[in-house]
């Protein structure tokens, strides 16, 4: 698929507003608001509209099976506007309604116990037939493989690719996931949650990139692992994996000890976070801050203790 990048975004403008103005004939008189401008992903926004154009090479057929997996999944996955993604410029483009974003200005709000329930029951939804592995692992490859093509003799670039490396193979996305496998988002953080309708409807889990069969633990694993980083505090850890047993989620015991069950996909989500943070430093010309030295101090640490294996 030949992407035309310089033209993606005005199409997806003018897109956006023409899908809006069907759906609302009143139209509104604002113009079309950019949310998001990656290589992986252009997000824009107009009235009660979204449309997102995925990364040049998602695949279609998965992409067409994550997007029905969300319209039949109504609330707990925002459900798309179309039942298909659509050719633009090279680009696959979905359309999705608007919800309010969780703020990233008032962390004392965070729905901790919202994203737990709403996880929770995903896990437990039995998995549509062929819907392909959910991404997390291979994305956390792509992060460090990043790193090591970017800033391979940054200092803080060893302790991340040895704790890398000391992953079991499923982990690095060189190997099939153990089972028994559920319904995974893939990429949870608290930036997934939006309420529709907005402003104050329900929370819902958004974007299917990552949506797919495997360990359910994946989807736990970044608040897991910034609590284990001393970066989230110990009463929201709590109150996430809570609400996550209160309402079945199988991905750890109900009750004990759950970390045999994070462990493995709480240091990828490490390393994968701290490749990320390495690598944009370098890329700034800047040195590592308070957080990201927090989490390469992490991978330092995690090399002198065995992961622990989920399946026991």
């Amino acid at each position: 698929m030949t992407t035309d990048a310089p033209a993606l975004l005005p199409a997806l403008q003018a897109r956006v507003r023409e899908t809006a103005h069907a759906r609302t004939p009143a139209g509104c008189p604002c113009g079309a608001a950019t949310l998001a401008d990656r290589p992986d992903a252009t997000v824009v926004r107009h009235a009660g509209t979204v449309a997102k154009a995925h990364a040049a090479d998602a695949d279609p057929a998965e992409l067409s099976l994550r997007v029905t997996a969300a319209a039949r999944l109504p609330g707990v996955l925002l459900p798309p506007l179309a039942p298909a993604p659509v050719d633009l410029h090279g680009r696959l483009v979905t359309y999705w309604p608007y919800g309010t974003p969780v703020d990233p200005e008032d962390p004392d709000a965070a729905p901790w116990e919202a994203a737990a329930t709403l996880l929770a029951r995903l896990h437990r939804t039995p998995a549509p037939a062929a819907l392909p592995p959910m991404r997390g692992p291979a994305k956390a490859a792509r992060a460090v493989a990043r790193l090591s093509d970017t800033a391979p003799d940054h200092p803080a670039a060893a302790p991340v690719l040895a704790a890398w490396a000391a992953l079991p193979a499923w982990a690095r996305g060189e190997a099939a996931m153990p089972g028994p496998a559920a319904l995974c988002h893939g990429d949870l953080h608290l930036g997934q949650l939006i309420r529709h309708p907005a402003p104050d409807g329900p929370w819902l889990l958004i974007d299917v990139d990552d949506l797919g069969t495997g360990v359910p633990a994946w989807d736990l694993a970044r608040p897991a692992a910034w609590y284990a980083c001393g970066l989230l505090p110990p009463e929201e850890w709590h109150r996430f994996l809570t609400a996550y047993r209160a309402a079945g989620g199988p991905a750890v015991p109900a009750e004990g000890d759950p970390w045999p069950a994070l462990d493995v996909p709480a240091r990828a989500l490490t390393a994968q976070t701290a490749a990320r943070a390495v690598a944009k430093a370098v890329l700034a010309g800047r040195a590592l801050d308070e957080v990201e030295r927090s989490l390469v101090d992490a991978c330092a640490r995690m090399a002198s203790v065995r992961p622990a294996d989920p399946r026991g």
